[in-house]
């Protein structure tokens, strides 16, 4: 597999995927609870800095090394990262990756580019700031409930475990009371490489109010990014990346799974009891015997309008 090969096939791959999602219809968001706004971040600190530095084995700088020299250096990213926070420009640097294509399992063909998954490797530096600006958006979602209580990744608490013991729950609470029970399982393909950066933002602004400042920020977070894909020795050219939140990434999963909230309340508006798991949605529903075939027809209508 040639790098050149994999970023073309990562292309075509995600515009198909991101066309069969949208197909040009404009997006309905749920509208963010009053009292409930963001608008600017504080700013950090020189603590709260070297306490952000963390070990990653993706990191370009070593890690151990930058935090042997982590209380001299802190005062500069601090100064750094809040001239970031508050002009709401993020240094395009930041926004620089490669793309190391990692198998999904080990037993997949490595000659099939398809059996990879594309792993951003990012500047250490950047996912310092990335790491406060979660911190931070993440107390505002916690402080005001807004983050999908029917998620189970990415969260404090929340683990396959949490899924699998809900949807369980569902389905033997159906078996005790005589009802059928279905599950659909819904998994997207090339999910975090699809994510529409307009319709990212203004999902942020309109169900959770990430506005002013705050918006604009991840506005140029997402503007502008660049990759080249690295196997080996083997580097491609570099390409400008038009939609997508990177995977490897600090700040990726919360905005995915922020973009994708709306799947939940969709689910039960068809009567259905849903629970997500990163891109993996279970969608669970019972009915009397005598009424399973019009379980089934709701059930292909509410698939159809979640994807």
């Amino acid at each position: 597999m040639h790098s050149a090969q994999t970023v073309q096939f990562f292309i075509d791959k995600v515009g198909a995927m991101r066309d069969a999602i949208y197909g040009g219809r404009s997006p309905c968001f749920a509208s963010c609870p009053s009292g409930a706004t963001m608008t600017e971040f504080r700013y950090v600190t020189v603590e709260e800095v070297i306490a952000a530095i963390k070990s990653c084995a993706l990191d370009v700088l070593p890690t151990p090394q930058l935090k042997l020299v982590a209380d001299l250096i802190a005062p500069f990213l601090c100064e750094l990262f809040n001239r970031s926070l508050t002009t709401a420009t993020v240094p395009e640097a930041f926004k620089f990756a490669y793309v190391t294509p990692r198998l999904k399992k080990q037993d997949q063909d490595t000659n099939d580019v398809r059996s990879y998954r594309p792993m951003s490797n990012l500047l250490v530096i950047s996912k310092l700031l990335e790491r406060l600006v979660h911190q931070q958006v993440s107390d505002y979602l916690t402080i005001h409930n807004l983050l999908p209580c029917l998620q189970s990744a990415y969260r404090k608490h929340h683990s396959t475990k949490t899924a699998v013991l809900k949807v369980l729950r569902y389905i033997l609470l159906a078996v005790d009371s005589g009802d059928l029970s279905v599950l659909a399982l819904l998994d997207i393909s090339a999910a975090f490489d699809t994510v529409d950066h307009d319709i990212l933002l203004l999902r942020l602004k309109t169900s959770f109010d990430l506005d002013g400042v705050v918006c604009s920020w991840f506005r140029s977070y997402l503007a502008c990014r660049v990759q080249r894909v690295r196997r080996g020795s083997s580097v491609s050219a570099s390409v400008m990346l038009l939609y997508g939140v990177p995977q490897g990434s600090v700040l990726g999963p919360l905005l995915f799974i922020l973009y994708t909230a709306d799947l939940i309340c969709l689910s039960e508006s068809f009567g259905f009891r849903p629970h997500l798991y990163a891109d993996d949605s279970q969608i669970q529903g019972s009915c009397r015997p005598d009424s399973f075939h019009q379980l089934q027809l709701t059930l292909s209508t509410c698939h159809g309008c979640c994807m």
